[in-house]
């Protein structure tokens, strides 16, 4: 077939987004599909300017290129679905969450006004439209299907997305680290994280890798707990980097809010590491198994920072939790995801 991934980017910002699509459209052209993937730059701020982006959508024809029809586009974040094609699909990474379950929190920028309430409403009316076009609907977890039918009434089915890392296998040696690779935004919470560090008794040390706009404020932060010296920012390294990492850590910690799906547990479970997560940290759960794989604590610095104590006090405990990680993520494979999409 011949197949348009539907994507939005925020420019310079690469997160699990933009990995999903990149393994989506690989895994597609290796199945011997002809892949394009289009994506419109996005920006959510202010406010009013989102439906112009959503119109942006609206207004493009992709049912041919070139003389050539378009058998299916694969529509991913908000607003893709939008488009008009007569055989479109979503895969649904999330929804505009400030809108939706975000609203009334820190994470929102939508205040209570009759402006920004008729804009909730079109977001919603939005959604509703695009997606209830589509063929079929799936999320990338069930607990992004659970908000489609919670908040839109929307029936979807859960799909989850491989990682694009090669080479994340058991056995790997432990290099006595604690090991971060959420991007540095305030929905991913690491500075629950830091501030568990400087709650423990043990020598912790952190690895941090990625970017975003969070860092100056956690930098001041592992300063103010005075843990500079055990923390060590890493930004944005090499795949095969990222891959020696999670294999020689000797824990994953990744704890945000109510997570859509979670690529940092899933890859450090498929590498045989324990993952620390908190209790309302969404679709994480539905992977980490607390004293199983990981631990599943409450979202408290104190109650993170026994489970790394414990950890770094006994660590051939620690590795055998990791050592039921692949069993949990075992069945994640790109085979039933184009299954699905393409049929």
């Amino acid at each position: 077939m011949n197949i348009v991934v539907a994507a939005t980017q925020v420019p310079f910002v690469r997160g699990g987004a933009e990995a999903l699509v990149d393994g989506l459209a690989g895994a597609l052209e290796g199945a011997g599909h002809r892949v394009a993937v289009v994506a419109l730059p996005f920006r959510w701020y202010p406010p009013a300017a989102i439906p112009a982006h959503a119109l942006a959508w609206r207004l493009l024809d992709l049912t041919e290129a070139n003389g050539v029809p378009v058998d299916r586009v694969i529509c991913t974040k908000f607003p893709t679905w939008a488009v008009r094609h007569p055989h479109k699909v979503a895969w649904v990474v999330h929804q505009h969450r400030q809108a939706y379950d975000w609203y009334g929190t820190p994470l929102s920028d939508f205040a209570n006004t009759p402006d920004d309430r008729r804009l909730r409403e079109s977001i919603r009316a939005i959604d509703a439209r695009g997606l209830g076009e589509c063929r079929r609907v799936y999320g990338i977890s069930r607990n992004v299907v659970a908000r489609l039918a919670r908040f839109n009434g929307i029936k979807g089915t859960a799909l989850y997305p491989p990682t694009i890392l090669t080479g994340l296998t058991p056995g790997g040696s432990d290099g006595g680290f604690l090991l971060s690779v959420a991007r540095l935004d305030a929905a991913k919470r690491l500075d629950l994280v830091f501030r568990a560090l400087g709650a423990c008794s043990e020598r912790v040390e952190l690895r941090v890798v990625s970017e975003g706009p969070d860092r100056e404020r956690l930098e001041q932060l592992a300063a103010t707990l005075g843990i500079t010296d055990r923390v060590r920012f890493l930004g944005r390294v090499p795949d095969a980097e990222v891959v020696k990492l999670y294999r020689t850590c000797r824990a994953v910690v990744y704890a945000p809010v109510d997570e859509d799906y979670g690529y940092a547990a899933v890859e450090a479970l498929m590498a045989g590491k324990p993952v620390l997560t908190a209790s309302d940290s969404g679709g994480v759960l539905e992977f980490v198994q607390d004293g199983v794989n990981g631990a599943v604590v409450a979202p408290d610095a104190d109650a993170f920072a026994r489970i790394l104590d414990a950890w770094w006090r006994a660590p051939v405990a620690a590795a055998r939790l990791g050592d039921a990680g692949p069993h949990a993520v075992a069945t994640i494979n790109w085979e039933t995801v184009l299954r699905e999409l393409t049929r």
